[in-house]
């Protein structure tokens, strides 16, 4: 007899959007072939519906931009599914809904945490309510997980100690070999930002160094910003301000980063906080060499001063000013291929497809 089929369902808090195709969606269309040819059908609970690339073979449940957890909880009171896992990205993690999904199920729940942090941390009240709501419904979360080992040091921190026990780390992947590799390392003046365009991501220090740096120096080099987000006007109004068009163009998004990345002499990545961080592990893949926060945007600890980048403080202008005026005028330079560690590995996507089918 052939083996029996078991369902499972992922609920994600994702908008699937064909100009922004990226690690995240190549891993649910590989997850999803992973699956099907072991006899489990995948149910996916998305914001909305696409059938952009592999999107089109997944079984989608769209919530038509609703909450989706609760449009989940609504679906499985009227058609009482069979799951035998749940897992969750990008949701809140302890809220109540999931104490009636597993009272409505019985699946075994497993939520992931890609949450970025605030710079310094939660507010003490929202400190103390994700305390509570670690104490009231983490009992009905059977398994948490981390995409860093920072992350899950977060998850204890964040909703108590109770839950290290249940607590473990999946690394995101990405396509390794997609990545063009870098090979010409003369200098250029050619910089690339490759990020969501939010406060956090820090790329108003990066032009308050460049407005400092180009009242003391005059050499060409250019910042190519590729990514989009509601933090954009800021910046461009950053640019204006300080009269800086000829340094700074707004590339957008782009769907091809992986064939753009070496083309360039530096990623500079000036994040104030990090759960993994793409861009930077990209660039590295891409052997380009990469300028970011020492614990922040390096939050994987891949870069190493000297050797595959360099590193400064967050919200350090004048490190960062100090270290773009050193490239520019030629004073230090990572003139040879990047280190290939073998932690990068790690972070292939078909590590990631396979660490996640062990959970189920």
């Amino acid at each position: 007899m052939g083996q029996s089929v078991k369902t499972i369902a992922v609920i994600c808090n994702y908008k699937l959007l064909p100009e922004r195709i990226g690690g995240m969606d190549y891993f649910f269309w590989l997850f999803d072939q992973k699956c099907k040819v072991n006899n489990i059908v995948v149910h996916w609970f998305f914001p909305n519906y696409s059938e952009h690339g592999g999107y089109q073979d997944l079984t989608i449940f769209s919530s038509d931009y609703q909450n989706v957890e609760v449009f989940f909880y609504a679906y499985c009171k009227e058609h009482k599914p069979q799951y035998t896992h749940i897992i969750t990205h990008f949701v809140e993690l302890c809220v109540p809904v999931f104490k009636k999904i597993k009272k409505a199920t019985s699946a075994k729940i497993i939520q992931v945490d890609h949450n970025p942090r605030p710079n310094n941390g939660f507010a003490a009240g929202k400190n103390i309510k994700r305390k509570i709501k670690g104490m009231l419904y983490s009992q009905y979360i059977d398994l948490f997980v981390g995409v860093s080992d920072y992350c899950k040091n977060q998850l204890a921190l964040e909703y108590g100690n109770s839950i290290k026990s249940k607590t473990t780390v999946v690394f995101n992947g990405l396509e390794m070999d997609n990545f063009q590799k870098k090979t010409d390392f003369e200098f250029k003046g050619k910089f690339i930002v490759a990020s969501h365009l939010r406060k956090q991501k820090g790329i108003q220090d990066l032009i308050s160094a460049v407005h400092q740096l180009t009242k003391e120096i005059h050499i060409d080099f250019v910042v190519d910003i590729y990514g989009n987000g509601d933090y954009q006007e800021v910046l461009q109004n950053m640019v204006s301000d300080f009269s800086l068009q000829d340094y700074f163009v707004f590339k957008g998004s782009v769907a091809d980063l992986y064939s753009i990345y070496h083309q360039y002499d530096y990623l500079i990545h000036p994040s104030h906080g990090e759960t993994f961080c793409y861009s930077v592990l990209e660039s590295l893949l891409s052997d380009l060499p990469v300028i970011t926060t020492r614990n922040h945007g390096n939050v994987l600890g891949m870069v190493v001063e000297n050797e595959n980048g360099f590193l400064f403080e967050r919200e350090d202008v004048a490190a960062l000013k100090s270290i773009l005026f050193n490239l520019v005028t030629g004073e230090k330079r990572i003139q040879k291929r990047s280190i290939v560690n073998d932690r990068l590995s790690q972070f292939s996507l078909e590590a990631m497809v396979a660490n996640y089918y062990k959970l189920i």
